[in-house]
């Protein structure tokens, strides 16, 4: 491992189990495209899942990931969360900070350094018990405005406590306002000059120098492709939506835009969509049409309740003709967003509610000629239970049960059946 001298001594397996003021950090939208660093690192972190609650910490290895193993850092809590001992940090991140031997835990990190944009966060991973993504710019150690977003992830020496947290951070610097002005307009010259180009390049797709300013591409529904395609592409918005905490609400919205897109490519192309099905153990059942197509996207043991109000979803945008690539922008725009659209559709659903059979038989016998009359004090009560027994002109009322609710509405029901 590229670890600072004194921290560099092996996991043992017997014990393996001040921002700036003017920054406020904000949930990570990191958007869809799988090539970026954050997305990519979440995606390995579930694939090391295995089904448990947090991965094991033996099977990470992050001086073998060339990928992102040099932007990361790996905190070691097996001696208390007060102040972890910092266990790894690679390279990029070494180098960038200005990393000593000396500094060996978290308290030890400069308040300025880019490693404590990762470290003042850890603390939300111990209570929020999930990956937490996160963007921000501060004012470095060199005193220059730089950008940043991480991702921190949480592992486990025994499946159940969080004993270790696995960060990754990339960074951009930004030059001073004049230069950023000049090549702004260089940038601005050159696209004029330039053939329009219909793939829009991703934000920061490989590194801290790829477009960090860019906006995010509005991107059409891929027409043409094929079904597998467009799961492929559903799935990383998925994932993408995750790595930054299912809180970012636009990362969440254009997850299930695909995952819409991709319902709705299904329905032409029904024989392609059934082998999916095939293939992941999923049928389709009438009352639930697009809870499948959810699990495929989203994953067939994702939340149960999750799936069910993305259902929901998808489910209105069909019923409301929304088109295809256009979800997100609906769920911007509609009265009460997701949970607005999923009340509107479980209204829809709901059967309309069947007359109340009593208030049927009183109806009936509303509407039903007296057999006579007895001058008796009928009460509060419209309906009455009389008792009476044979007399010789008649009938003899001999009791009255006005205080006994159940009775009366048997007596009702048995009249009017």
């Amino acid at each position: 491992m590229d670890m600072a001298r004194g921290i560099n001594e092996p996991l043992d397996p017997a014990r393996r189990g001040s921002n700036d003021d003017a920054v406020a950090d904000r949930p990570l939208d990191i958007g869809a495209d799988e090539r970026r660093m954050h997305v990519r690192a979440y995606n390995h972190w579930v694939s090391l899942l295995h089904g448990r609650a947090y991965p094991s910490i033996e099977d990470l290895d992050p001086d073998n990931i060339t990928d992102f193993g040099p932007h990361s850092v790996l905190l070691d809590f097996t001696r208390g969360v007060e102040d972890p001992a910092i266990r790894y940090l690679g390279g990029m991140l070494r180098e960038e900070c200005g990393f000593t031997p000396a500094i060996q835990h978290v308290g030890e990190v400069p308040s300025r350094s880019l490693l404590s944009r990762l470290t003042d966060h850890y603390l939300q991973i111990i209570a929020n018990r999930a990956p937490i993504g996160f963007e921000a710019e501060f004012v470095g150690q060199r005193g220059h405005n730089t950008l940043y977003r991480g991702i921190l992830m949480p592992f486990s020496s025994d499946g159940k406590t969080i004993d270790f947290i696995y960060g990754v951070i990339n960074w951009k610097e930004l030059v001073d306002a004049e230069t950023q002005a000049r090549l702004n307009a260089e940038v601005e010259e050159s696209r004029r000059a330039a053939p329009q180009n219909p793939v829009a390049a991703a934000v920061w797709a490989d590194g801290p120098s790829a477009g960090f300013e860019s906006p995010e591409p509005v991107e059409a529904p891929l027409h043409g492709s094929s079904l597998a395609d467009q799961l492929l592409l559903a799935r990383e918005s998925a994932a993408a939506a995750r790595a930054s905490d299912t809180r970012s609400r636009s990362a969440l919205y254009r997850a299930l835009s695909r995952a819409y897109d991709f319902a709705r490519a299904a329905e032409e192309a029904p024989e392609d969509y059934q082998g999916l099905l095939r293939d992941s153990g999923l049928t389709v059942q009438a009352r639930a049409p697009m809870t499948p197509a959810v699990k495929l996207v989203f994953g067939v043991d994702y939340d149960k309740t999750r799936v069910t109000e993305f259902a929901a979803v998808l489910s209105y945008a069909r019923r409301q003709a929304v088109p295809q690539g256009g979800l997100d922008a609906f769920l911007e725009v509609v009265e009460g967003g997701i949970k607005g659209v999923v009340k509107a559709e479980r209204e829809h659903r709901r059967p309309a509610p069947k007359r109340d059979v009593l208030a049927r038989a009183a109806e009936e016998m509303r509407s039903r000629p007296p057999l006579g009359h007895v001058a008796i004090e009928a009460g509060q009560d419209e309906f009455v239970v009389l008792l009476a027994r044979a007399g010789n002109r008649g009938l003899d009322i001999v009791a009255r049960f006005a205080d006994d609710a159940a009775l009366t509405e048997r007596a009702i029901r048995k009249a009017a059946a």
